[in-house]
């Protein structure tokens, strides 16, 4: 009896086993399934973009890219060379690396772009407005300036609106460092986390964080990777913050109060920034009402004493 339960119970254990290895491997072969049904059905959603778009939009897209690679040639012509050291500054390439363009084909494509706006401008300002005399060199040397600057002021304008935007999102960084800390994570765990679930609120911060745990995965020391992090975008919070999560990751310890304290007088920073903005639009907004409402009030006010006297001294002559 107790043999035969024994051998019974030995069979229903492995045929459950089965069972349940049976069901993963067909759990597994559906999952396959609806991946590579994902795989078709984007592949085909691609196809139908392009078939829509038609032969037009392939061949924009060709001439665009025919374009940018004919600037990034002429660039690394000159780059090497004192044109190209005297165009492309070390201002030029913080603005660059500042929105993560400071590449070979990101630097070559800013130097060919100021060169060839540099000889394209006077050109058409000479065609268009044909000058003549001490007006044509104004022109032709305004049109050579403007050439010049205008992709760097592009590049600088962005390169603000990328600090302004990292300045935003810098308190809410801290806040889930800290909220990943409390949980329990690692700092590595709390940096990986940070680059690969929270980059839709954190797009230019979780970006940066992300190339910096590649470049740490890669072989590079936490230091040399968050260097570009604490550098690039000239802010002195943001240095605060790698510093602390190099110390950290070097000696441990608990971090949660430190940032905790950081963010705070962050707010208060960001609190007084606001109060100094408020100061400046209210003395604004006075000169504002001093020529706008100030005389239509005094219209208002003076106009019926006016009219009297008016009325009064026509009386007087009459």
């Amino acid at each position: 009896m107790t043999a035969g339960w024994f051998i019974a119970s030995a069979v229903f254990a492995l045929a459950l086993g089965i069972a349940l290895l049976g069901v993963s491997l067909i759990q597994r072969v559906r999952e396959e399934e609806q991946q590579a049904h994902a795989i078709d059905r984007a592949l085909a959603r691609v196809q139908r973009r392009m078939v829509e778009d038609g032969p037009h939009a392939t061949s924009v897209r060709n001439w665009w890219g025919a374009v940018v690679q004919w600037l990034e040639s002429v660039g690394r012509h000159f780059e090497n060379r004192q044109l190209g050291k005297a165009l492309l500054t070390a201002e030029d390439r913080l603005l660059l690396d500042q929105a993560n363009r400071n590449t070979v084909s990101g630097r070559a494509l800013f130097l060919g772009l100021r060169l060839v706006m540099a000889l394209l401008l006077p050109v058409l300002v000479a065609i268009w407005m044909r000058p003549t005399g001490v007006k044509a060199v104004t022109a032709l040397l305004a049109a050579l300036a403007i050439g010049v600057l205008l992709p760097k002021f592009l590049l600088s304008s962005w390169a603000s609106e990328l600090r302004r935007r990292v300045e935003n999102e810098l308190p809410l960084l801290i806040d889930l460092l800290r909220l990943l800390q409390g949980i329990g994570f690692s700092m590595d765990q709390s940096l990986q986390m940070l680059a690969e679930r929270f980059h839709p609120v954190l797009p230019i911060l979780g970006r940066e964080i992300r190339d910096a745990n590649i470049n740490y995965m890669h072989g590079r020391s936490r230091d040399q990777s968050l260097h570009r992090l604490a550098e690039s975008f000239d802010n002195e919070d943001l240095k605060s913050l790698v510093q602390i999560i190099l110390q950290v990751h070097q000696h441990g310890g608990a971090v949660q109060e430190p940032l905790r304290q950081f963010a705070e007088r962050l707010r208060e920073q960001r609190k007084m920034k606001m109060k100094e903005k408020v100061g400046k639009l209210s003395v604004k907004m006075t000169v504002v009402m001093m020529l706008t409402l100030l005389p239509a009030l005094m219209l208002v006010l003076a106009g019926p004493a006016a009219i009297s006297l008016i009325e009064t001294m026509v009386r007087l002559k009459g």
